[in-house]
């Protein structure tokens, strides 16, 4: 059976659900598609700071700023960079004056669900295709059989998006880096050495190529991720069912680090998880197709800085703002929305290569402490 809409969203993630936020506010009804199959699927990931310039800007839209507020993490913005002996290199506590507040991804995401009708997100629907129609219209199937017409198409849906290919050729590639993240649970209590190392908000511990980062999360969660510039078939070698082996694995490649750095990855309470980071073309960009458009990382997959997040949930509420400004000409607000979107991504994209040499660059981590006392 086949059904028509006039909004689809493709992709229950930030970026998505501030596109039907922001809609909504302003009484353009969307259906949001999304492959898990529920909101408790998976886990969300660890903490996001969300930025004055964009990611506020695009709760403010979505009249959730207050509520947003009530998710911060009070001490999420402390940061330090310890070199790989353990010498603390540069601290800054939070005062509570910063721009970028720590807020857990999850709890985010479901203030984002919460404040949606009922319905209107539609859960285990994964694409298997989509096609042209014609005069501004698209097909979507999904694995169960169903199928949808719709008059807008937005691809909200990450990386591997099965909308860009109505846009664009493009496809995601290898930068030679992937994150192994760790956890450990109630770590003042159960893991207090940990816990001082870490310090109370984001610790960076870095060398050229490599590197481990780690964050205090709610409840005293230890949330470790292990940078590593190594091939993919190279992880593809570790036995990550295997937990105690392919933990003793990854820490050999920090052997001649402090025994307080290494423990973040040995210790960890949880199995190793592999992030590859893939990007696409830093100016990525299309011609204008009638009746379907990108947000988030299925516009803009690049390195990351920080900005993810915040720039999905910004395409999603500038998308939005053009269509209530431009009701009854999509083809115009798609245009004004793309014509804003192509240059701010490829300026992210640029600051997010920047940034990643300052963190695994030839300088590192004297980069990083350079760049936080504005010499850099």
């Amino acid at each position: 059976m086949t059904t028509h809409e006039d909004v689809t969203i493709i992709g229950a993630g930030l970026g998505g659900l501030t596109l039907a936020r922001v809609l909504h506010v302003n009484g353009i009804p969307a259906t949001v598609y999304e492959a898990e199959a529920s909101p408790t699927a998976r886990a969300q990931g660890g903490l996001l700071d969300i930025h004055e310039h964009d990611g506020q800007l695009a709760l403010r839209a979505a009249g959730l700023f207050d509520e947003f507020r009530s998710l911060v993490l009070e001490g999420g913005e402390a940061t330090r960079v310890l070199d790989r002996d353990g010498t603390v290199l540069f601290e800054e506590a939070d005062d509570g004056t910063g721009g970028r507040p720590e807020v857990p991804r999850g709890e985010l995401r479901q203030l984002l669900l919460d404040s949606l009708p009922p319905g209107t997100v539609r859960w285990g629907h994964k694409v298997s295709g989509t096609r042209t129609l014609g005069d501004g219209r698209h097909e979507v199937t999904f694995a169960d059989g169903t199928a949808l017409t719709t008059g807008l198409l937005v691809g909200a849906d990450g990386a591997w998006s099965r909308v860009r290919p109505l846009l664009s050729d493009a496809v995601p590639a290898y930068t030679g880096m992937s994150y192994v993240e760790t956890y450990l649970f109630d770590s003042d209590t159960r893991h207090p050495a940990h816990a001082k190392t870490v310090g109370g908000g984001a610790l960076f511990a870095l060398a050229p190529g490599k590197g481990l980062g780690a964050h205090r999360e709610r409840g005293g969660t230890l949330h470790t991720y292990v940078m590593l510039t190594e091939p993919q078939d190279w992880f593809a070698g570790i036995d990550l069912t295997d937990s105690t082996a392919a933990l003793a694995r990854i820490a050999q490649e920090f052997d001649d680090w402090a025994p307080e750095l290494t423990a973040l990855i040995t210790d960890s309470e949880t199995a190793p998880v592999v992030r590859a980071l893939n990007t696409l073309p830093h100016a990525h960009r299309w011609e204008r197709v009638p009746g379907v458009t990108l947000v988030g990382d299925a516009a803009h997959l690049s390195i990351p800085n920080g900005e993810g997040a915040n720039l999905a949930m910004y395409d999603g509420a500038e998308l939005a703002q053009a269509i209530a400004t431009h009701p009854d000409d999509i083809e115009t607000a798609l245009t004004e929305y793309e014509q804003s979107l192509f240059p701010r991504s490829a300026a992210a994209a640029a600051e997010g290569a920047r940034i990643h040499e300052v963190l695994y660059g030839a300088h590192s981590p004297h980069s990083l402490v350079d760049m936080f006392n504005g010499i850099a």
